[in-house]
């Protein structure tokens, strides 16, 4: 399978290959989805520059339905990026959500799904960014692919010393981080999985234009192929 558009079926098709990502159930009753689009009122209502009310106001919709976990984000049209300069462009604001977040304690150990290679990692310290980042190569059936943490601690990154380190499937590989140092959000987790990297390193688009959403939704498939929560689309 050498396309993005047949990796979605590889993955599809080989289910019970993948291992948790994180160690809590994203099945169980105490995860819920979270909406980070302008229908959200209290996110509109939020100055979410300042990164202490964007977390008190993550932490009221948690609690809102009795949730310890918030998940989702694949595709969405968020309203969230007005709040950082690095979303901007000439034409038009980045708005479209390409990975799959998972709001939770700092802290949280992180996992592969599937055994993995170092592929590169990275500091995004950009107000806004994915702050320390990996990313991981895999092979499924000779196809390679790859996935990004984001928002990661910074300790996560100094025990990498090189490119091409080997991960098994289950290791962890990371944690994650507080604000600031995790790109100044409220903590969580951006999952994203990746066809081709195009000679990126460190750092790929999480976010992109509405115009572009037919090429990045081929490029990058939903993450919950992997990541398998009911409370989210396949």
């Amino acid at each position: 399978m050498d396309t993005p558009e047949e990796l979605s079926e590889l993955l599809r098709q080989n289910s019970t290959a993948f291992s948790k990502v994180i160690t809590s159930d994203l099945n169980s009753d105490h995860v819920c989805r979270l909406d980070f689009t302008a229908a959200n009122s209290l996110l509109l209502n939020t100055d979410l520059r300042d990164t202490a009310l964007f977390d008190k106001a993550v932490q009221q919709m948690l609690a809102a339905q009795n949730a310890t976990i918030g998940i989702g984000g694949y595709l969405e049209d968020r309203s969230i990026y007005s709040r950082s300069k690095h979303f901007s462009t000439p034409a038009a604001n980045r708005n479209l959500h390409l990975g799959i977040d998972i709001w939770m304690e700092a802290g949280t150990p992180i996992f592969t799904p599937l055994d993995a290679t170092v592929h590169s990692f990275q500091n995004n310290d950009h107000f806004g960014d994915y702050g320390p980042t990996i990313i991981l190569q895999h092979e499924l059936h000779s196809r390679t692919f790859y996935t990004l943490y984001g928002h990661l601690s910074r300790t996560s990154l100094s025990g990498l010393e090189e490119v091409g380190k080997p991960f098994k499937k289950g290791d962890q590989i990371a944690s994650l981080g507080p604000y600031p140092e995790n790109g100044n959000w409220p903590p969580h987790l951006h999952f994203q999985i990746i066809g081709d990297m195009g000679g990126k390193s460190g750092d790929f688009p999480g976010v992109a234009l509405s115009s572009d959403k037919a090429f990045y939704e081929a490029l990058c498939p939903n993450p919950n192929l992997i990541l398998q929560s009911r409370h989210l689309p396949l």
